[in-house]
């Protein structure tokens, strides 16, 4: 068998958006599964919009979720040579042609055939006039068939047929020498080896412009799919009002990148009821009979599920090291950084099932990270009261006098104060629990203390002693 190559091809005039990246992820899959190829290739031929910036916003974002390129990335602009020794064979064989119409003459065409309800498409006047050495601007058109049809055995969405006598004679070089995307993109799938083009289905109506194209210069015509555009809730196109569409703003915002990988290839593809999986996983089970012809809907609390179970699943060392960027950002890092070996780790075990993302996390962890808190002032006012203090002062006496400071220890000794006092846990547990984290809620009351450690657990229990010493009755 032929080895499978696909490629991914965005052109860099903006931010790497989600349903590129899903674009590419069924891309990367399809070449894992099959052990085949997957090329990366900028199309950044439109020179007034296309920045060094994108281009490396478009690597930054691919790598950020582990969509490595096996050859690539390969830039169009490098390739212009070819494009054009391709377009003159073209003309050479008479399937292209120079065309002199200027560009007002065109538009004025257009509104003529628009206003009596004609298709507007190049009326071909320039067709067998047969210039071969223009005097004056020109731009070189395609012949493109105007008898049969095309017809095309789409992967995902089945067999489309297309008239041939709706196909314009498109413009393969401008007449400033550049080539268009219609048929640049043709020569580097041909000369790229290009099996299978998997690309949006807002290309579908280019695919029976390109194929033409490729039969003209001796070609071998590749597969296609085309992928159903994601949506928003309001079935209208995916856009930043339905929430960030950069790939790299979920970076930003504390989503996990295989969460996100997890979440986007569920957009449009299935595996009977599974809803998370594996890389390896993703691998082994993705297809393109389960790719849905349908447009998919973007559903951002989905997306804030699936990053929560991965935080949850994940290994505490991974996950701590993708926080602590989110800490440096909080102003946390350097007491952070100060902390024990292996103290991070269990600060994400303790508070990972309450986090959505690693934004989160970092806003949550700042109480265990800081030498100093703020108590918030509602929680002290109903829980730090005169009444608590002897039970509050027995317990941080308990704990100074503790052997071993262990989870175990702590709640024996509490329980033994709960006793003492005759309260019921809440009754304690809160006052502790706002003493401790300046918060009303935290993780488990033994594993805040064991987080804090001695020192910290006991300044903190002496001072909340004095704040509720000194409120009022």
């Amino acid at each position: 068998m032929t080895e499978v190559r696909v490629r991914f091809a965005p052109s860099p005039t903006g931010f790497l958006h989600i349903g590129g990246v899903r674009t590419a992820l069924f891309n990367w899959l399809f070449a894992r599964r099959e052990r085949g190829k997957f090329i990366l290739r900028i199309e950044d031929t439109d020179q007034s919009r296309s920045t060094e910036e994108s281009i490396q916003a478009i690597l930054e974002g691919l790598r950020w979720v582990g969509l490595d390129w096996d050859e690539g990335p390969f830039r169009q602009t490098a390739r212009m040579d070819l494009y054009r020794q391709h377009a003159m064979k073209l003309f050479e064989q008479r399937q292209a042609y120079w065309c002199v119409c200027s560009a007002e003459e065109l538009e004025a065409r257009r509104k003529e055939a628009q206003a009596k309800g004609l298709q507007q498409k190049y009326d071909g006047r320039c067709r067998e006039r047969g210039i071969t050495n223009p005097s004056s601007e020109a731009a070189l058109r395609f012949k493109a068939p105007q008898e049969g049809q095309t017809v095309i055995d789409d992967l995902i969405k089945g067999r489309v047929v297309f008239e041939n006598n709706l196909l314009d004679d498109l413009i393969i070089l401008r007449s400033n020498g550049y080539p268009t995307y219609n048929f640049s993109v043709v020569v580097d799938d041909a000369l790229m080896g290009i099996t299978h083009v998997i690309r949006g289905d807002d290309h579908l109506t280019n695919t029976p412009r390109q194929i033409p194209m490729f039969q003209a210069l001796a070609f071998a015509v590749p597969r296609f799919g085309h992928l159903s555009m994601i949506m928003g809730s309001d079935k209208t196109r995916l856009s930043k009002r339905h929430g960030a569409t950069s790939i790299l703003a979920y970076r930003d915002m504390g989503y996990l990148p295989e969460a996100v990988v997890n979440y986007l290839v569920r957009l449009g593809w299935s595996h009977g009821d599974q809803e998370i999986f594996s890389r390896r996983e993703l691998i082994e089970k993705f297809s393109f009979e389960h790719v849905q012809k349908s447009s998919a809907v973007f559903n951002p609390e989905k997306m804030v599920w699936v990053n929560a179970e991965y935080i949850k699943s994940n290994d505490p060392k991974r996950v701590a090291t993708l926080l602590q960027p989110f800490l440096e950002q909080a102003g946390l890092g350097a007491e952070a950084n100060a902390m024990p070996e292996g103290w991070l780790e269990q600060l994400v075990v303790a508070l990972r099932e309450r986090c959505k993302t690693l934004v989160e996390m970092a806003t949550m962890a700042a109480p265990y990270v800081q030498r100093d808190i703020v108590i918030e002032e509602d929680a002290a006012k109903k829980h730090l009261t005169p009444d608590i203090t002897p039970a509050l002062s027995r317990f941080a006496d308990r704990v100074a006098a503790l052997a071993e400071f262990s989870h175990a220890a702590l709640e024996k000794a509490f329980m033994e104060v709960l006793d003492e006092h005759g309260l019921r846990m809440g009754q304690l547990a809160q006052p502790v629990r706002v003493t401790l984290t300046g918060r009303t809620a935290s993780p488990g009351l033994f594993e805040v203390m064991e987080l804090l450690g001695r020192e910290r657990t006991l300044a903190r229990l002496r001072t909340g002693i004095e704040r509720a010493k000194a409120a009022r009755p």
